[in-house]
Order: structure tokens, then C-alpha cells, then sequence
């Protein structure tokens, strides 16, 4: 039970700095709109791609949660 608790805790604390650091690129590319048309053009493709990269990496993460609680009650 510890070590399944470990293994969450380190998860969700991977979880939030890799959604800080992408807020962080977020903030800095919504500067860059400001100035230019181009990067505008570029800072929504962008988003976009981050947006989708999101959601798969949701998918992984429960796909994960669930592959545990699996392993952990022998489902």
C-alpha cells in the first residue's frame, strides 16, 4: 500500500512541474503575441499542439492510475 502511495506522490509532483514549466512557455509565447502577426500565427499553431499533447498525456497518466490499482487489488 506504502509503495503504491510512493509511486502516486511522485507522479503527481512530475505532474505539476511539467504543467508549471508549460504554463511558464504559455506566458512567455503570450508576450511574443503581442508584438508580431508571424509569431501570433505561430503561437496558435503551437498552442494547439501543446493543448493536444495535453490531453494524450492525460490519457497515459489514467491509463497509468488504473494499471496500478490493477496490479495493487490483482483485477
Amino acid at each position: 500500500m506504502q509503495n503504491l502511495f510512493k509511486k502516486i506522490k511522485r507522479k503527481i509532483n512530475w505532474t505539476i512541474a511539467n504543467l508549471v514549466s508549460m504554463g511558464l512557455i504559455l506566458v512567455l509565447l503570450g508576450v511574443l503575441i503581442v508584438w508580431t502577426d508571424f509569431v501570433l500565427r505561430l503561437v496558435m499553431g503551437l498552442f494547439v499542439i501543446v493543448i493536444a499533447f495535453a490531453f494524450f498525456y492525460l490519457a497515459h497518466k489514467i491509463w497509468w492510475l488504473k494499471r496500478e490499482v490493477e496490479k495493487y487489488f490483482k483485477l
